[in-house]
């Protein structure tokens, strides 16, 4: 795996990402944390909330990739080893 450094830090990020859209829609919590798991092992150290995928969102599935993530972090105790990045969208005004 190929890393990017942040300028002014010592923070390296993979060059590839794990984004996660799909959990909650498309994806069960064991195959997010099996996704997840993949990622580490390969290397991967920066994962994408994607707040705002789908677009429009819905009510019934908000909040389910923070949730799956975190219940991962729960259970392997791996947050320092990764960059995780969030999005935030809002209702735009028509």
């Amino acid at each position: 795996m190929h890393y990017h450094r942040i300028p002014h830090s010592t923070l390296e990020v993979s060059q590839l990402g794990l984004g996660t859209m799909t959990f909650g829609e498309q994806n069960s919590e064991a195959d997010a944390h099996a996704q997840l798991d993949l990622a580490i092992r390969s290397g991967i150290n920066f994962i994408d909330t994607a707040q705002m995928y789908p677009v429009p969102p819905r009510p019934e599935i908000h909040g389910l990739t923070e949730q799956y993530i975190g219940s991962w972090l729960k259970q392997r105790g791996s947050r320092d080893k990764i960059i995780l990045a969030s999005k935030v969208s809002v209702p735009v005004a028509r």
